[in-house]
């Protein structure tokens, strides 16, 4: 009996085939890679292939490495295997990776979502005959709100502290989360700063989609300048010292996981924005069914409850362990 196309091992994601592996977790030769977050793309391996747009951004987390570029749709072949990147709208340059070999096809997602954010290339089906989908907001607890309300929520929030004479402190994943929140945050009510990590991955950004103006912080900012303004910073900010100068301040985070009652208080943070760069339960469903696939293996998030519910429905699913880590608070990747 041959082997499946795509296997699950101590490396990642391996297609025996192809000799390559998909996002993988520890060094390999050969490694086609979803998107620039640190847990789908990491440092060690001889060779790389993403797409066109996450070129730069893992150039600059990564630094000096053997990387290759292909289109959307754009097809290309290793020992037999069809390979193409198609848009996964989880974050900018992010895809999902379609492997075909003999007429069977696999896709593997890498984190997606199904909301069009304006920045991302928006999620495409792709038809396939099995689909390994991450899990991270499995529950029928996580039902998204449009992000055209959430970020009208954020700039009401901003001009409410603003009026007060409150600086406004809204954390963020650096790559993805604080690029998304930028596009929308309103100019009109005051200036937009920055964390210095969020600055660097957003000039990075730049070279591909258009911003509006921030102001790095530094530490000849004055606490009278960010009076009234909005500041953008990664999660591990909080608590830090760098925040204290910012005295008066109101904190506020955008997460997905601000969905859970209580969530708000557990991060100790003023206000909380429920908006994720990941499919909520919908959007899973509704993402399995279009792609026709018979077989589902689901990876990080609640993969045990979802595959659950997916066997329910008559698909041939299962859970795969992974060491990726979808939307938590430990990082300011996602």
């Amino acid at each position: 009996m041959n082997p499946p196309l795509l296997q699950f091992n101590d490396k990642g994601i391996y297609c025996q085939q192809a000799d390559v592996y998909l996002d993988p977790w520890r060094p390999v030769k050969n490694a086609i890679i979803t998107h620039g977050h640190s847990d789908h793309a990491r440092w060690g391996h001889q060779n790389y292939i993403t797409h066109y747009s996450n070129i730069p951004i893992i150039k600059y987390r990564l630094g000096e490495i053997n990387v290759s570029g292909k289109n959307w749709n754009e097809t290309f072949t290793i020992n037999g295997v069809k390979f193409s990147f198609h848009p996964a709208g989880h974050i900018i340059g992010s895809a999902q990776i379609r492997v075909e070999y003999k007429g069977e096809i696999w896709v593997f997602t890498g984190d997606y979502k199904t909301e069009n954010d304006g920045i991302s290339v928006p999620y495409e089906v792709v038809k396939c005959h099995s689909f390994i989908t991450e899990c991270t907001f499995g529950l029928p607890a996580f039902n998204w709100e449009s992000q055209k309300n959430v970020m009208a929520e954020i700039n009401n929030w901003w001009a409410e502290n603003r009026a007060e004479g409150k600086t406004s402190v809204l954390f963020g994943y650096s790559l993805g989360k604080a690029q998304r929140l930028l596009k929308y945050l309103d100019p009109s009510i005051g200036t937009i700063y920055t964390h210095g990590a969020i600055e660097n991955m957003t000039n990075v950004v730049r070279q591909l989609i258009d911003l509006p103006t921030t102001v790095r912080v530094t530490q000849e900012t004055k606490k009278e300048d960010l009076l009234g303004n909005i500041v953008l910073a990664p999660p591990s900010a909080h608590g830090s010292t760098w925040i204290r100068k910012m005295t008066p301040f109101v904190t506020g985070t955008a997460s997905g996981w601000m969905a859970f009652r209580g969530a708000r208080r557990r991060r100790a943070v003023d206000r909380g924005f429920v908006i994720s760069d990941h499919c909520d339960w919908t959007g899973l469903l509704e993402s399995i069914k279009a792609t026709g696939a018979e077989k589902v293996i689901c990876t990080h998030g609640y993969s045990d409850i979802f595959s659950k519910y997916l066997r329910e429905l008559g698909y041939d699913a299962r859970t795969a362990n992974t060491q990726f880590e979808g939307e938590t608070n430990n990082t300011d990747e996602e």
